[in-house]
């Protein structure tokens, strides 16, 4: 019986995932035609339902995942464990160094990276930030549809994408914010997503490498996008009167989350 898919290019479908799911961003950046004005509550609420979503794909499509992998190659539980945690440093570290040496913005916290951020148009700060963001949800889902696991692939494809719509949203609405025109701030919050399909190519070249790093990469995956919550979007989210609001937005995003992990799985 002829196969259905070819199972060598099933990695290359995970860059094509992170491709569309980083095209999400644009769907999401469409609501800056509708608004009105800016509404930081709304914005918060977006974004921390992101990071909800963000939260449980990293737990359950990359850090759980990796364990597994590791385990069916052939490591113990307590090796298999260590190396996914090893993986997690890794990438919260690789995250840390691209914040501490690379001047970028945010949008309720300021200027952070290099002393030299001054010499960057304010608008290139916010692309940079948003870089930073997308590469690793990118590098996520090209790893994860490698080890022919297709559902796992699909279920943390389909998360990254729901999440980056609130965060197109948010983008596009706080380019608007500072004076940009609603065009321009959609347009550059639609390419910022387009930035996701990088981080998809280098997560498959990276695991043409050699398949047992697949279990160390899933959790370097899953640590850069834990510390993107942790570091980047919960403190943003939680500098205003709206701290409350985001949390439960949090826990709805990662209830959806988790709810579609299990439905694909």
């Amino acid at each position: 019986m002829t196969a259905i898919f070819d199972y060598s290019s099933i990695p290359w479908i995970g860059a094509l995932a992170s491709l569309i799911a980083g095209s999400a961003t644009a769907l999401g950046a469409l609501g800056v035609f509708i608004m009105p004005k800016k509404n930081a509550k709304l914005e918060d609420a977006f974004m921390s339902f992101a990071a909800g979503v963000m939260l449980a794909a990293a737990i359950f499509g990359l850090i759980i995942a990796g364990i597994h992998a590791a385990e069916e190659i052939g490591f113990s539980s307590v090796s298999s464990v260590s190396i996914v945690i090893g993986g997690i440093f890794l990438g919260s570290i690789f995250v840390w160094s691209l914040n501490h040496f690379i001047p970028h913005e945010h949008f309720e916290m300021g200027k952070h990276g290099a002393p030299d951020t001054l010499h960057l148009k304010r608008i290139w700060l916010f692309v940079i930030a948003i870089a930073i963001h997308n590469f690793p949800e990118g590098m996520a889902v090209g790893v994860s549809f490698a080890g022919n696991n297709i559902s796992n692939g699909s279920s943390l494809a389909f998360g990254i994408g729901l999440q980056n719509i609130p965060e197109g949203f948010a983008v596009a609405v706080a380019l608007l914010a500072v004076g940009y025109s609603r065009l321009f701030s959609f347009l550059v919050a639609s390419i910022t997503g387009l930035l996701e399909p990088l981080g998809g190519f280098f997560g498959v070249l990276s695991l043409g490498i050699t398949q047992t790093l697949y279990p160390l990469i899933l959790g370097f995956a899953g640590g850069a996008m834990l510390f993107i919550i942790s570091d980047e979007i919960i403190p943003e989210t939680h500098r205003k009167e709206h701290a409350t609001l985001s949390t439960f937005c949090l826990l709805i995003g990662f209830a959806v989350m988790m709810f579609f992990d299990v439905l694909f799985g």
